[in-house]
């Protein structure tokens, strides 16, 4: 069964003092496109979880956040309550020898002066992180089966796509007989429209036979036929086909792109367009196929 690119998995986690968030989103890409944002506090994990990133979601572009929020009443960042009460008496012992007025707003003052905020670093225990890789892999669940769903939508769409494609194939055999006869007629009655004009006819007939073997399609139809079921074999085959997906419908546009050159026929032309058609919007979503 293929996979989508696309997905999105979002799971999150309680701990004593901060509540943990994971969200992985993906999109399509050519290779592996991966961005990591994650708190100063899980840095030193950012090599394992981008390893365990690269190994299981393979290809696509991949946006990868963690956000903490500090629940209860501690903080990383503390008051010093010492070195901001020094600092307000000395701002008021100026301002009265200066002569000038207190500031009308102190706190947002003080506390944008030096160390008055003081940061506390964290440590993180095994505990912790036991935990919030357990979110991370609860959002990467979410995300592969997000693209395991869009895969299954993506392959009844190819599979529609292809049985048109082959009906259309179908479609075009009782025009390649008729074709044959108004091309035979049409140079003939060119060549009786030219007066007292003689021709060798077994010479006519050998060319007419080259000609006519030259818009033939039998060809064209035969490969694309067996690209056709390649294409759906493929499809069946498992994940990571995208880009063998992708090779397999350009060799389809080349057999339909012939057989539109060779048909010099209205009905059969527009039939070649329909198949087209059918095989531009293949090509589309092909894209999204992991």
């Amino acid at each position: 069964m293929i996979q989508s690119m696309t997905g999105f998995g979002k799971a999150t986690t309680e701990l004593e003092k901060r509540k943990v968030t994971v969200e992985i989103k993906s999109l399509n890409s050519k290779q592996l496109d991966l961005s990591v944002r994650m708190p100063n506090l899980y840095k030193e994990h950012e090599m394992e979880v981008r390893n365990m990133l690269s190994r299981e979601l393979e290809r696509g572009k991949v946006d990868f956040l963690i956000y903490v929020e500090n629940i209860g009443n501690e903080t990383a960042n503390q008051i010093n309550h010492n070195l901001l009460e020094g600092y307000y008496n000395q701002i008021k012992e100026s301002a009265r020898k200066l002569g000038i007025d207190t500031p009308a707003d102190w706190f947002s003052t003080l506390l944008r002066l030096p160390d008055v905020l003081k940061y506390e670093s964290q440590e993180v225990d095994e505990a912790e992180w036991a935990a919030v890789s357990k979110t991370i892999s609860e959002a990467k669940k979410q995300l592969l089966s997000f693209r395991k769903q869009e895969g299954a939508m993506l392959e009844k769409l190819f599979e529609e796509k292809i049985a048109n494609i082959s009906r259309l194939l179908t479609d075009i055999e009782p025009h390649e007989a008729e074709r044959v006869d108004k091309i035979k007629t049409r140079i003939t009655e060119a060549l009786h429209k030219i007066e007292d004009f003689d021709y060798d006819k077994n010479r006519f007939e050998q060319e007419m036979i080259y000609y006519i073997e030259k818009l033939d399609i039998n060809e064209e139809k035969a490969r694309l036929t067996n690209h056709l079921s390649y294409f759906l074999e493929t499809m069946k085959s498992g994940s990571g086909q995208g880009k063998k997906l992708g090779f397999i419908s350009q060799e389809m546009g080349r057999e339909i792109n012939t057989m539109g050159s060779k048909s010099n026929h209205a009905e059969m032309q527009q039939i070649v367009v329909r198949m087209k058609d059918e095989l531009e919007q293949i090509k589309e979503q092909v894209l999204n196929v992991l």
